[in-house]
């Protein structure tokens, strides 16, 4: 991965990765997080869910973590005046807590879903839980457009049974799951296409490379999106 020329693409992006506000409320609900609690932003990326994480524990607080000091650094300017948040640039396998909840949006795949939870556990206040976003399948016979697709960025894709499989492999129990809606993924991709437009002009064949990949992954995403997409799972230590 050419991190410059990624960036470079994402600088101006709001989000990381596909989310959105009504799948963090239902999470947050469903997980029963308390107004005073404590929640972290596992590879909060730009941190475009602390806001709204926030609003969940008006005297609470929340701690965002990024492993890229770009996205820490952009997340913490974005709330330097914010008391109740604090951002930093480190380990999101190496928490410490302890939080109410952990949130992280398409980020637990670095970890592995089965290695993260079980690392997260001891971060976690009692009755505290985590909601994460993982890439899943929503057929058992995806294209082959799709299933090249995956192949190449993350073969490890699993359809709803295998991610429950992994959450309570860790010792989890799952409260509740569903699939990202579409705007999630249009929030995400809209502000990337209108980056695209502007950088491709002039654009270095590192950075025409990483264009060309971000419009294949926005273009397979629209033609397959009824065979892929993001799982929101809920779920707390047994």
């Amino acid at each position: 991965m050419d991190w410059a020329a990624f960036f470079t693409l994402h600088d101006d992006s709001p989000r990381g990765g596909p989310s959105d506000g009504d799948s963090l409320d239902w999470a947050l609900a469903l997980a029963g997080v308390p107004a005073d609690g404590a929640i972290c932003d596992a590879g909060c990326g730009p941190g475009a869910d602390i806001a709204a994480l926030l609003a969940h524990v008006p005297r609470g607080r929340v701690e965002a973590v990024d492993l890229h000091p770009h996205y820490a650094e952009r997340a913490t300017a974005r709330f330097a005046d914010e008391r109740r948040a604090r951002v930093r640039q480190g380990d999101m396998g190496a928490l410490t807590g302890p939080f109410d909840l952990i949130w992280s949006a398409g980020a637990l795949h670095f970890l592995g879903v089965t290695e993260g939870l079980s690392r997260w556990r001891a971060a976690l206040a009692p009755g505290g839980a985590v909601a994460f976003s993982e890439a899943c399948w929503f057929t058992a016979t995806p294209s082959a457009r799709a299933r090249a697709f995956w192949d190449r960025e993350y073969p490890r894709i699993t359809d709803a049974a295998g991610i429950a499989a992994q959450v309570q492999a860790a010792g989890y129990a799952i409260l509740g799951q569903r699939p990202l809606s579409d705007a999630a993924w249009e929030g995400y991709f809209q502000p990337m296409e209108r980056q695209i437009a502007t950088l491709r002009p002039g654009a270095s064949a590192a950075i025409a490379d990483v264009l060309a990949a971000a419009e294949d992954e926005i273009a397979t995403w629209r033609a397959c999106r009824a065979e892929y997409g993001y799982l929101l799972t809920v779920a707390r230590p047994r």
